[in-house]
């Protein structure tokens, strides 16, 4: 049975604030939008992953997803409900299943539990129980709700996917929350299994902290270090942090010679376990004759994210006599932090001398030393 994963992303999402949609907002360090689709990604059951995303994101839609091989992404409509039917008609699959981008965290477990309720039933979905006390009220408590049998409905839900276009044809209500009441109003079967609290809905501030507290306590922080050299060599300006230095002479390299990038792409490949920029990038390919080293940093950072990990810091020193780092500290930290989507206050550049000693102080050359800090998942 082939199964792809539907998205849903489309939304607005303005209840938090901050002038952009929700699933395009940071948390720990990766949009949620990205969180939410590498559960899926990662399961060997599902075969294709699509999003559906609102007009006017498709921008914020590819930066979130850089380095992540999905299909192209699906227009959605006004209404929860339109973008999902856009993304039915946009696959081809025996089934689907069908997440909201706010729910960002989910077990494979769960896809699991989903998946093989298909064989019996047109639709499955997760369920929590009610634990809560319940009441109507409006200014006040009014009457007690027996909660017995009660449970909270969660995605991502399982959908035969013959079965719910043809509920959604002939679904004549108004817009539905999720698509187990279009299937159950057309008289199909949708099993119930178990969810999981990590499926909670990011919704509020509140919702948010408790999300970023959740992922602290569930990710193993690493560290990675580079080192690189190169010696001047030519006529300047000099690459340094992704920014031209002006100097009278340049560094020699394979590439663009930013010493400053090469170090920070091996400190994140070493905090991942990727290996080194040379496998990566060997100097003895002729593409990256000149190239920009850019293209290394940004490769490193989507591995690294792609694996699960989010990147915390980094900490990187430049060690020169010439030229002085002080005046174009900040716009290479700016860069830096750009390339990585990381704020300016995660991205630390020194620089220091040597004295007078060695190939530095000699001022042949410059040496860079960089550290990582990444949070990764549990190998255990």
């Amino acid at each position: 049975m082939s199964l792809t994963a539907l998205i849903v992303a489309a939304g607005k999402g303005q209840r938090l604030g901050g002038g952009v949609p929700k699933q395009y907002r940071m948390i720990s360090g990766k949009p949620l939008l990205r969180w939410a689709v590498e559960p899926f990604l990662q399961h060997a059951v599902v075969k294709d992953v699509r999003v559906v995303i609102g007009a006017g994101q498709d921008e914020l839609a590819a930066a979130a997803l850089e380095g992540i091989d999905i299909g192209p992404l699906i227009r959605g409509g006004a209404e929860r409900a339109d973008s999902v039917r856009a993304g039915l008609n946009a696959i081809q699959a025996d089934a689907v299943l069908i997440q909201d981008a706010a729910r960002p965290f989910c077990p494979a477990e769960v896809i699991d539990r989903l998946v093989a309720s298909l064989e019996f039933h047109d639709g499955a979905a997760p369920v929590l129980p009610v634990g809560d006390t319940l009441a109507r009220a409006s200014d006040q408590l009014d009457e007690a709700v027996d909660r017995s049998g009660l449970v909270r409905v969660q995605t991502p839900q399982a959908f035969r996917t013959e079965a719910l276009l043809k509920a959604y044809a002939s679904w004549s209500g108004a817009s539905p929350t999720d698509e187990t009441t279009v299937l159950r109003s057309a008289g199909m079967s949708v099993a119930a299994v178990a969810g999981d609290p990590a499926l909670d809905k990011l919704t509020t501030a509140a919702d948010w902290a408790r999300a970023e507290q959740w992922l602290a306590g569930s990710l193993v922080p690493r560290a990675g270090m580079g080192f690189d050299v190169h010696a001047f060599a030519g006529e300047g300006p000099i690459m340094l942090g992704g920014i031209a230095v002006p100097h009278t002479r340049g560094l020699a390299g394979h590439s663009d010679a930013d010493v400053v990038l090469h170090a920070i792409t091996d400190a994140l490949l070493g905090a991942a376990g990727l290996g080194d920029i040379g496998e990566h990038f060997p100097p003895s390919d002729a593409r990256w004759k000149g190239a920009s080293s850019d293209l290394f940093l940004s490769h490193a950072a989507a591995l690294v994210r792609a694996g699960g990990a989010t990147i915390d810091h980094i900490d990187c020193t430049i060690i020169a006599e010439e030229p002085k780092i002080g005046p174009y500290r900040d716009v290479m930290r700016s860069r830096i932090a750009d390339m990585l989507e990381l704020g300016v206050d995660q991205v630390s550049i020194k620089a220091t001398t040597t004295e007078g000693l060695g190939f530095t102080g000699r001022r042949e050359g410059i040496a860079v030393q960089a550290v990582a800090s990444i949070r990764t998942k549990s190998r255990a």
